[in-house]
Formats: C-alpha cells, structure tokens, sequence
C-alpha cells in the first residue's frame, strides 16, 4: 500500500488571460478575486495552498497568502505545476486552475475522497467528455516526476496529452458545471448567470 504524500493545494493564477482581456484570477465572482477564492476552497481540503503567480503578479497579492514564483523552465500550466513540485517535491498537488468559478468545496472533497496515490493522478473528468481535466485534480509525486521526462521529448507541453498516456484514475464531477471555464468575455457571462440562478 502506498503512503499518501502530504496534499497542498495549488492556485494556478500565472497565465496570461489573452482571451479573457484581463487577469483572469482577479476576477470577481464570489465578493473576491477569483484567484483568492480558490485558495480559500483548497484551504479546507489541503494541508496548505498556494498561490501559483508570474514574478510580475507578487505586487498585487496581500501578505497573508503563500505564493510560489513560476520558474519559466516550461511553457503552459505544467509550467506552474513544475514549479511547485521543484520548491516541494514530495508533495502531492490538488491542482486547480483559476478560471473554474462554479468549483465548490464540495466538489473538491469529493475529488480528494476519491484520491488514489497508486496512481500519477487522480483527475476530474465531465460525464460528457470523459477526458480529464488536469487543472482540476491531484498529480502525485510521480506524475510529476514523470512530466518532467515526458516534456524532454514531447512535442505538446499540453498537461491533458500526458495525463491521457499516463496510469490515473478518473472521476466523474456530480454535476458537470463545477468544471465550467471562463476564459473569454462569452463564458464569464454564462458563468456569472449561473451564479444568479443558485
């Protein structure tokens, strides 16, 4: 039986919100930036949380939240996800991206209930893509690992493409909004009137 690795949460808040138009984690969908209120979910699921940012983005964030500086080693989310796993390597990450605004504390439990550390992730997956979603799960130590040989000689730096070659486990979110992006102008409207009829 495998020893869990301690579980930290992390924000990935670093990217650059070209199709948004503006920083997408600064956002406000829950009476705070939406950068925030996701390290307030991962806060009560993990042992710690942190804020994934840009050397530029250090400025705009209150003192009282953890930050790690993304090292540019690679290009995409796995980026900030690799930077993570060099400042804490025997570290699982429950990782998750900060333009999911309908995600809730309950749907991470759910997540976290469901983790299996035999495997290199245990990812979130919508009943109608089946495909996971690797900026709402948990990479093991060894996926990280592994990503780090797989970007050596892949072609795409896509964290999806290597979760889809990789031994994870999938689960299925109970409701398939929580998973919902808003990564333009068009998607934040939707999203924002989902948030109205809760």
């Amino acid at each position: 039986m495998t020893v869990n690795a301690p579980l930290y949460g992390l924000v990935l808040a670093g990217g650059k919100s070209n199709r948004m138009g503006r920083d997408k984690g600064a956002m406000d969908y829950h009476g705070l930036p939406q950068r925030e209120y996701a390290y307030a979910l991962l806060e009560e699921v993990c042992e710690k949380a942190f804020l994934s940012l840009r050397s530029d983005q250090a400025a705009d964030i209150p003192g009282n939240y953890r930050t790690l500086t993304d090292q540019d080693r690679y290009r995409g989310p796995l980026n900030g996800i690799l930077s993570a796993h060099a400042d804490f390597p025997d570290a699982a990450w429950l990782v998750l991206a900060c333009d999911l605004p309908l995600m809730d504390r309950e749907s991470l439990e759910f997540l976290v209930s469901r983790r299996d550390p035999n495997k290199v992730a245990t990812a979130y997956a919508t009943e109608a893509s089946g495909l996971p979603e690797p900026l709402a799960a948990i990479w093991e130590p060894s996926a990280l690992r592994a990503a780090k040989d797989y970007l050596k000689n892949a072609t795409s730096s896509c964290p999806r493409k290597f979760l889809l070659q990789s031994d994870i486990r999938l689960v299925v979110a109970e409701e398939d909004t929580v998973l919902a992006n808003a990564n333009d102008p068009r998607e934040r409207e939707a999203i924002l009137q989902k948030l109205k009829e809760r």
